[in-house]
């Protein structure tokens, strides 16, 4: 049995766990609002879609870190410590961008105009997320 692969199953796992409770939070968030109000629901659903992105960043740090073992670049133990650190990381954004993301649906029901200031407060959360992405890339 072998243990290399673990770092990139590390890092995708801790990628997708943070983009299902963000989106989950967002989306029970949207669900009410959308019981309330009567149009754009598009726009809720949307924007409780948005931590879901964190998860394409940890699958494909999870295939690079894969193939940087297979190719002895990057050891294994190296590549647990990069794929716990930057996938709690990913985590921790994914999970903040949905806590955003419900206040932001709450807000925009409310006042409609609003809602690309919404967005804008998604996205500054997101670049943590982007970061932390671009620096394992650095490592790797």
């Amino acid at each position: 049995m072998s243990f290399d692969m673990i770092g990139p199953a590390i890092v995708l796992a801790l990628g997708c766990l943070g983009s299902a409770i963000g989106c989950g939070i967002a989306g029970m968030a949207s669900h009410g609002v959308m019981a309330r109000v009567d149009e754009n629901h598009g726009k809720f659903i949307g924007m409780s879609a948005l931590p879901s992105s964190q998860s394409i960043y940890s699958f494909v740090l999870m295939l690079l870190m894969k193939n940087a073992i297979l190719a002895g670049t990057l050891s294994a133990v190296t590549a647990i410590g990069i794929g716990t650190s930057i996938g709690l990381a990913i985590m921790v954004s994914a999970i903040y961008q949905g806590m955003c993301a419900a206040t932001g649906i709450y807000a925009s029901a409310k006042q409609p105009a609003v809602y690309g200031k919404c967005l804008a407060a998604l996205g500054i959360v997101e670049s943590f997320s982007l970061f932390a992405f671009v620096f394992a890339l650095l490592l790797i």
